[in-house]
This record gives structure tokens, C-alpha cells and sequence, in this order.
């Protein structure tokens, strides 16, 4: 007996995983940073603007991520870099981290370990789980995903971080030895992501791409990936609409 899982029209293949770009598509970071930097800031007599802390500190993590991406500096963690970013942010706002407790700030840069799912995430992980490999496709560190999904209640069956990988998407092969460390096909692996920047990346690197619209991930005033803006296997709008999207509960062929 198997399962009859879904056939991806891009690419051919039935699917056996479906990996989540994870910061924005499975948990809401800005309200999970801006709320632990507003009680960082409230412990120490200061008042914040937590929205446009949490924005600020997410801006940078693009730049800095790049300069390992094009090989003018050596690999460092998600963590690595959250906390190099961390400092400037901090002065942004009016804050010393020279003066600052370096214990503190530790704990601070560990916001993204403890970030929210948005209210659908368990409930559909779990649901896409029953028939499929479900885990984090994301620029994350594995420590980092592992507490963050302990935190969260993730139902991951897998996690494999980008100090697994040691890249970053978008290039290729991000997604390419991730799916290499599951022993399958690209074709034979879903990314389901909120950003159709990453879609267009995993669909060049051969994946299957799944759309999941998170419009209030940037805060009321969202203007980017709104609507998906590619052909891509699948859009929902959440991710119990993608578990049932990927099909009813499958046939069982004798």
C-alpha cells in the first residue's frame, strides 16, 4: 500500500516533502520582536517605537546575509548575524549597547528563537504532516529553528538549517542540498513561502512552489507579495487552505 500525493504541474514529480520558508510565512516576526523589544526597552525606564524596531533590525538581514551569499566573507549563522545587526538598531534607537548588559542582549537577539505562528500554522502543519514530510526551508540556523519550533509547537518532522546547507537563499543551492540531505528529487519537494521572491528561486533550483499570502506580515501598510505573481503549483491563503489544496486525505492504492 502508498499514498497517492500530489503531482506537481511544474514539475512532474509527486511530491514527498513540503518545506516552509519559515520567518513571515510560518511565524509573525515582527510582532514576536517588536513585543520582546518593547519589554527589553520597558525594563530599562525607556519607551519604543517596537513596530519600527522590529522593521529596522529586519532590514538589515538581507545585507547582511549577501556578503556571504557572493563569497566576500566566510560563513556565519543567522544568529551570528542578528546579533552583529542588533547593535546597530539598538543605537538607532537611542540605545548605548556599549552600556548595555552583554547577557541582556543576548537574550534580546534571541527574540527570533521565540516568535510567534500565526493563529493557522500549527493547525495546518500538522494537517499537511499526515501525508507528507513537512519541515523549515529557511535561512535560519538549526539551533535557532529547533528552539523556535519547541517554542512555537511546530509540528516539524525534519529541520535542516543553513549552517547545514552553508548558504543562503536564494541561490541555488540552498534549496538544492536541502533537498539532497532528504535523499529526494528537487521536483519531489514543495517550498510553500509568503515572498515570491523565494518562489522564483526554488523554481529555477527545480522545486515544486506553493504561494501562502500573509498580508499583514509587514504591518498594515504591506505592499509587497500580496498576490502571487507567478504561475506557482498552488496559492492559499493560509495553510490549512494549502493542506487542503494538496489534496483530500490520500488514496490508498492496494
Amino acid at each position: 500500500m502508498r499514498f497517492q500525493p500530489y503531482r506537481s504541474p511544474s514539475t512532474g514529480r509527486e511530491v514527498r516533502a513540503v518545506l516552509f520558508d519559515t520567518f513571515g510565512t510560518v511565524v509573525d516576526w515582527r510582532t514576536g520582536v517588536g513585543r520582546q523589544a518593547a519589554a527589553f526597552a520597558a525594563d530599562r525606564g525607556q519607551k519604543l517605537d517596537a513596530a519600527a524596531f522590529a522593521d529596522d533590525w529586519r532590514a538589515l538581514y538581507q545585507p547582511a546575509m549577501e556578503a556571504i551569499r557572493t563569497g566576500t566573507r566566510d560563513f556565519a549563522t543567522l544568529d551570528t548575524l542578528h546579533r552583529e545587526n542588533l547593535d546597530q538598531v539598538l543605537r538607532h534607537h537611542g540605545f548605548n549597547p556599549e552600556r548595555l548588559d552583554a547577557e541582556a542582549l543576548e537574550e534580546l537577539n534571541k527574540s527570533w528563537h521565540r516568535l510567534p505562528p500565526w493563529p493557522d500554522s500549527v493547525e495546518g502543519l500538522a494537517a499537511i504532516r499526515r501525508c507528507y514530510i513537512v519541515g523549515p526551508l529557511s535561512n535560519g540556523n538549526t539551533s535557532l529553528l529547533l528552539f523556535m519550533a519547541r517554542n512555537a509547537g511546530l509540528p516539524w518532522d525534519v529541520i535542516i538549517g543553513s549552517d547545514m546547507t552553508r548558504t543562503y537563499k536564494p541561490l541555488p543551492t540552498a534549496y538544492l542540498r536541502t533537498a539532497e540531505f532528504l535523499d529526494l528529487n528537487p521536483g519531489e519537494v514543495m517550498l510553500a513561502a509568503a515572498h515570491n521572491n523565494d518562489l522564483h528561486a526554488a523554481r529555477k533550483a527545480g522545486l515544486a512552489t506553493a504561494f501562502i499570502a500573509r498580508p499583514t506580515e509587514y504591518g498594515p501598510s504591506q505592499t509587497a507579495d500580496l498576490v502571487p505573481e507567478g504561475d506557482w503549483d498552488l496559492t492559499a491563503s493560509s495553510i490549512p487552505e494549502l493542506a487542503g489544496r494538496l489534496g483530500p486525505e490520500p488514496v490508498i492504492l492496494q
